[in-house]
């Protein structure tokens, strides 16, 4: 298939973001930025209150309890494996929902959420879950708006931290921040110019919030791949991350 370049021009097509090379370098980029380590697979245990007003934030890809995604998960975990040591926790994950409590959730929760880690069919719920909620509809988006792989990217991070809710930083805000400034290459707009004024609106959404106000993710990571005109996330990458530095070759 041939991919929209700019002015509308249709290019040889690179691998998009779901190619298995560039997701694999996708769940790192996240994992830099979320665990401050690129090994994504050890983040299945991972789980904390950051302090975000989220309750607990959990996972390879940051669930939370106060947010709807991770009660979704456990629900689909409890599907697949029925009496498991976190399907006790959803009726306080419903009441929870919405709020950053623990109530009902302490003091087991983030025991059994670790232990439950162990099990493959929780790290396979945990995959699911992010590729249905925050993947596969950023990388559906970024082809629609035309974008490539980095494009894909830098959507999917977006959605990973904003959610796509209706909040005024939310992915769909942010999206509509940026079509005031550029158009996406699928409407005739040059790609590198778009996905500024996109990381612009994405830095302006993260300053409004204290737990979100260092945007490292976006100056020192993304924004070093699209000034050098990496815009399919080829390898190999080095960013900064909070002040880390990382490489993929």
């Amino acid at each position: 298939m041939a991919a929209v370049g700019r002015g509308g021009t249709a290019t040889a097509a690179a691998p998009g973001l779901d190619d298995p090379a560039k997701k694999e370098i996708a769940m790192k980029l996240v994992s830099s930025a979320e665990n401050s380590s690129l090994d994504w697979k050890a983040q299945y245990q991972y789980i904390e209150d950051i302090g975000d007003g989220r309750g607990y934030t959990a996972g390879i890809i940051g669930f939370c309890s106060g947010t709807g995604d991770m009660l979704d998960l456990v629900e689909l975990y409890t599907r697949r494996r029925p009496g498991n040591v976190l399907a006790a926790y959803l009726p306080a994950l419903r009441r929870v929902d919405g709020t950053d409590s623990h109530a009902g959730l302490d003091p087991g929760y983030p025991a059994d959420w670790r232990r439950a880690a162990r099990d493959t069919a929780f790290q396979q719920a945990q995959n699911d879950e992010r590729d249905r909620v925050y993947f596969d509809p950023a990388v559906a988006r970024g082809r629609a708006d035309g974008l490539r792989a980095l494009g894909q990217f830098i959507y999917y991070d977006a959605l990973v931290m904003h959610g796509d809710g209706d909040d005024p930083t939310g992915f769909r805000a942010i999206r509509e921040r940026a079509l005031r400034g550029a158009e996406p290459p699928a409407r005739g707009g040059d790609e590198r110019a778009y996905l500024d004024a996109f990381l612009d609106a994405r830095v302006w959404a993260m300053r409004q919030e204290e737990a979100h106000s260092d945007t490292s993710r976006v100056d020192t990571a993304q924004r070093v791949f699209l000034r050098k005109g990496n815009l399919d996330l080829n390898t190999p990458l080095d960013w900064k991350v909070y002040g880390d530095s990382y490489h993929i070759g």
